[in-house]
């Protein structure tokens, strides 16, 4: 079920109106698809934080654009400031529910690993996975279960789950997650004979001063 928001129409596209825009607490949008006209629009910033957040990044919204009917809409690329951590601007891409998509899908380890309790180390190589589904059968994320991996067992693309919703991407032998051997730090030798005295500078040649 798409999750609702509202846009308005954005026609003053200078860079004064776009500020004032985000003065007030909008996000200037772009609204594009497939043989489809873009649209420029803006939209609250707080409600769209919020639906990515309870929904995720793959939801479907059904944008309800002032003077025109809503469209079906995924969110496609954004840009933060890296400072305020705000929206800066985002590319709504308009889809078809019946049509698939590629999109990132964030991948989550799930139990302890055998070969932890070893001293093994679980390291996880692969935080997003590459998926391609219609926009309905979008899994929010991909649990992958580590608790019977020993040190030197390896999880791959090709031993994840299968199903009929959706397919992987990414190339079967793509490392989701391993479990290192521990690590084992070197001894170094001090091959320092503490049983010599150093060697005073100058002692020599106060010797011959004295023979002499």
């Amino acid at each position: 079920m798409a999750v609702k928001l509202k846009a308005k129409l954005r026609e003053d596209l200078t860079r004064s109106a776009t500020r004032e825009l985000r003065k007030n607490g909008q996000v200037p949008a772009v609204v594009y698809g497939k043989d489809k006209d873009a649209k420029t629009v803006s939209i609250d910033n707080m409600e769209l934080i919020k639906t990515v957040r309870d929904e995720g990044r793959n939801a479907i919204i059904s944008l309800d654009v002032e003077g025109d009917s809503p469209v079906d809409v995924m969110l496609h690329e954004y840009q933060m400031d890296p400072i305020r951590n705000e929206l800066l601007h985002v590319d709504f891409y308009m889809i078809d529910l019946t049509e698939a998509l590629d999109v990132e899908v964030s991948v989550r380890l799930e139990g302890e690993a055998e070969g932890t309790r070893e001293g093994g180390i679980l390291q996880q190589p692969l935080y997003e996975l590459q998926v391609r589904a219609i926009p309905s059968a979008i899994p929010e994320e991909i649990v992958v279960d580590v608790t019977e991996l020993e040190i030197g067992d390896t999880i791959t693309v090709a031993d994840l789950p299968v199903s009929d919703d959706y397919e992987y991407l990414d190339e079967e032998d793509t490392p989701v997650a391993v479990v290192l051997p521990p690590e084992v730090e070197e001894e170094t030798e001090d091959t320092t004979d503490v049983s010599v005295e150093p060697e005073l500078v100058g002692a020599e040649d106060e010797e011959e001063a004295e023979e002499n």
